[in-house]
């Protein structure tokens, strides 16, 4: 089964993708820098909103988007669900940094945030998506997976 092919047949413009992990990964930064708990909370909220209600209404998408169309990015499309795992992926990341924070444990939070800014960075600077990976041997053990 090729990785192109469409396995819940909703594409993603992957473009978005990339800048909207820019726009995390940065995010995540300047938490790890500042300790300032709202940003994580932003981040939660942008996660939720594109995951649970439409990605429409979620702040760093549209600021994506709005980037990607400004940049005049072409448009390269992917598997929906594989995006859509990456970001469940994503929350629970946010999660963790949220919880680590509320423990006061410093060196957990800065590990969880390396892992993660990780994962952001090598879709936005090699089209690497490790959540999407992920959901490609699921599929292939569980074909019904998130339908």
């Amino acid at each position: 089964m090729s990785y192109s092919c469409p396995m819940n047949f909703v594409r993603v413009n992957t473009n978005i993708s990339r800048v909207n992990a820019l726009f995390v990964s940065t995010l995540v930064i300047a938490y790890l820098i500042s300790s300032n708990i709202a940003i994580l909370f932003f981040l939660a909220m942008d996660f939720s909103l594109k995951l649970f209600i439409d990605k429409k209404y979620a702040p760093l998408f549209v600021l994506s988007k709005f980037v990607k169309e400004g940049l005049k990015l072409e448009d390269h499309f992917s598997d929906g669900g594989a995006k859509r795992l990456a970001a469940y992926f994503g929350l629970v990341f946010v999660f963790l940094l949220i919880a680590t924070h509320i423990l006061h444990s410093l060196t957990l939070s800065l590990v969880i945030g390396i892992i993660f800014i990780s994962c952001a960075l090598l879709d936005v600077f090699f089209s690497y998506c490790i959540g999407c990976k992920i959901y490609f041997v699921i599929k292939k053990i569980y074909p019904k997976f998130m339908q």
